[in-house]
């Protein structure tokens, strides 16, 4: 079988004939073997006895959420290639040929799109004001800076994909974010995308809700694009507060004044939370990006792995050991001090130049060390 047009279905009476009907149409203009087939997610409004009735072939999902509805109805699939869009007529079915098109040319992945930006076009009231020119024009300019996602309409529904990239994703997400882990994975893996302008047309449902909440599903997409990027959420926060930390220090150390402005023992301090932050940050980055290679969150990154061949457990252990003595140094030339006024008052000025470098090359040497071997065994798992 060519193609398989899975529906995902929750309660949707109203207008699940209507999208059936047009799929079906679809595939009878093409001349091509190919199924419809509905992933029913619990409904009790008759919904399944409709499209059954129409010729639809219904597989019932009990695992609750959107994107389980998808996997239940993909994996059951026949199909080389699988369509998937919803079963509100929001999407329009007849579509169906320049998707299988671009499916037949290579691509491995068709996503519609409905904004301007890639050639679609947004019936007036088909998407709410604050989708249209905030939320989805955002988290698509997201996709494409984070993960080369070479599309203008993350949210779109109506996509095309084949089944052999589908079961090479391997996709987790249960809920509505299960389309943007899609574009995602596919993206990281290199896949060939390609995007298809649509029309987003009003939803034909009249009693039935919508489905998507704004605000719970727009902290979903969020959460996981900064889930699925080590880099943004980690690495690149980290160097700037490193390098934010070094600007201080190199203020702070020496004691400038620029414009009357002092920079002293607080700025030094300010700037080792800076520094400190900055590592830990680093650090974190690099335990995610391992965790996440090793369990197939991501794929396999040639450079990261050439990052392990080359920051190995005794390099690792050699660079703590360096920022330990390197601290602990300063540390015992200001106790010494304080031994030499027998104990009594220091010149802070002079002596919390070397307390705060100490504790902080200190503090960095320990934690360089310990998560030198905490990234050690990290790596271990993820090359067995």
């Amino acid at each position: 079988m060519e193609l398989s047009i899975v529906i995902p279905c929750l309660n949707e009476a109203e207008t699940i004939a209507v999208c059936v009907q047009k799929a079906q149409k679809s595939i009878q203009e093409m001349g091509i073997d190919a199924e419809v087939l509905i992933g029913d997610n619990g409904s009790t409004d008759g919904s399944c006895e409709i499209a059954e009735k129409l010729g639809a072939r219904v597989v019932a999902v009990t695992e609750k959420g959107y994107g389980n509805a998808l996997m239940g109805g993909i994996a059951a699939a026949k199909g080389k290639y699988i369509l998937m869009g919803d079963a509100d007529d929001s999407y329009d079915f007849l579509e169906t040929p320049r998707f299988v098109a671009k499916l037949r040319e290579g691509y491995e992945l068709v996503q519609g799109c409905r904004l301007p930006a890639g050639g679609g076009k947004v019936m007036p009231g088909a998407m709410p004001f604050s989708h249209r020119w905030i939320g989805n024009p955002a988290f698509s300019f997201m996709a494409r800076r984070m993960f080369s996602a070479p599309i203008n309409d993350i949210y779109c529904g109506l996509r095309g994909f084949t089944k052999e990239l589908y079961e090479s994703l391997d996709q987790r997400c249960s809920g509505m974010e299960f389309a943007t882990e899609m574009i995602i994975k596919a993206s990281l893996r290199k896949a060939k995308i390609a995007e298809v302008p649509i029309t987003l047309h009003r939803d034909g449902r009249k009693l039935q809700k919508p489905h998507l909440r704004t605000v719970r599903d727009g902290w979903r997409t969020l959460r996981f694009f900064l889930i699925f990027s080590p880099r943004w959420l980690f690495l690149y926060p980290g160097i700037l507060l490193f390098a934010l930390g070094l600007l201080g220090y190199a203020l702070a150390l020496p004691g400038f004044q620029i414009g009357g402005v002092s920079f002293d023992a607080h700025t030094l301090l300010f700037a080792s939370l800076f520094i400190i932050l900055g590592h830990q940050s680093v650090l974190f980055g690099i335990f995610a990006k391992t965790f996440a290679i090793n369990e197939g969150l991501l794929p396999p990154d040639a450079r990261f792995h050439a990052f392990f061949k080359a920051a190995n457990l005794e390099r690792g252990l050699m660079l703590g050991s360096a920022l330990l003595v390197g601290g602990i140094v300063p540390l015992m030339v200001a106790v010494a001090d304080w031994w030499s006024v027998h104990l009594g008052h220091l010149d802070y000025s002079h002596t919390m130049r070397l307390v705060i470098p100490g504790v902080l090359a200190t503090a960095l040497g320990a934690q360089t060390i310990f998560s030198s071997f905490l990234v050690s065994i990290l790596g271990m798992q993820r090359r067995r």
